[in-house]
């Protein structure tokens, strides 16, 4: 399957089928404030499981939205799935095979099951489901909470075009989409799904050496978060390579050509290099079952 990308430029309405959201956690709520924005149309609404009775009133104000709490009812999962086309799994990965295995029979024999678990392969899903229904994998990342997120889908055995286009959609609505075989996920997961935590980390030293430098909190916070929103975006709309950019800024025997070698000095460049290749030997011990 070839890679592609869909793009979050979702001006015009977007018309999805009935989606069951099973999990509203952090990400499940992300997805679900997606599906709410105003141009973004789901058939027969859509239908959100928690565990939490205190939480599930969240919704009660909201009429294109169905709760069901699974720690009251038992059935709770599979009366969400019934007549839903897309179904978001979007529990903790050690549960993930276990909800397949219950929801099985309440599947729609056209529905799409989409997981958004870390190291939980589509094979392992389709197992668990004992059916010939579509599974997709998607790992979307945090950004998804404020409808800037990155996603990367990949299709298991019985899922196509139609079946990835459709989800594509979904995910759309919170951000850009990639898709990739599911040998590539991993990798993916270690530049879009670990990267949010790779720039926190750079706001978090950065402020910390503003501070250093005189700075009190507050104006550090505003100086580097300011900067980085503004670097990210100019990057994003520019049609200049990092390169390009960062050589724009760096003029000779500058002070910022002298930070730079200070960066390469440290071996920053490997620093970052590594990190990925140490988060994607964790993204596969965690499919191998390892904690």
């Amino acid at each position: 399957m070839s890679t592609h990308i869909v793009d979050a430029a979702f001006a015009e309405p977007t018309h999805l089928p009935c989606v069951a959201i099973l999990g509203a956690g952090s990400m499940g709520r992300a997805i679900l404030t997606g599906l709410l924005a105003p141009n973004v149309t789901v058939a027969d609404g859509i239908r959100v499981t928690n565990r939490s009775a205190e939480r599930a009133t969240d919704f009660d104000g909201e009429p294109r939205v169905t709760s069901w709490v699974t720690s009251l009812d038992a059935d709770a999962n599979r009366a969400a799935v019934r007549g839903a086309r897309i179904v978001i799994l979007a529990v903790k990965p050690a549960h993930i095979v276990e909800l397949a295995a219950d929801i099985s029979s309440g599947l729609e024999p056209d529905s799409i099951v989409v997981s958004v678990a870390a190291g939980v392969t589509c094979a392992s899903i389709e197992a668990a489901l004992n059916r010939d229904i579509a599974v997709i994998r998607a790992m979307p990342n945090t950004p998804a909470a404020i409808g800037q997120g990155m996603t990367g889908l990949a299709a298991g055995r019985f899922a196509g075009a139609t079946h990835l286009e459709a989800v594509s959609h979904v995910f759309a609505t919170v951000g850009d989409v990639l898709v990739v075989t599911e040998e590539r996920l991993d990798a993916l997961t270690t530049i879009s799904g670990s990267g949010p935590a790779y720039v926190f980390y750079m706001i978090e030293q950065l402020e910390a050496a503003a501070i250093d430098l005189g700075f009190s909190p507050e104006e550090a916070a505003l100086l580097v978060r300011s900067t980085f929103s503004g670097a990210s975006n100019y990057a994003a709309h520019s049609e200049m390579s990092p390169r390009e950019l960062r050589r724009a800024v760096t003029s000779p025997n500058g002070t910022t050509e002298r930070a730079i070698a200070a960066f390469d000095d440290a071996h920053f460049p490997q620093a970052f290099r590594d990190a990925t290749k140490a988060a994607l030997a964790r993204a596969r011990e965690l499919a191998e079952g390892k904690s």
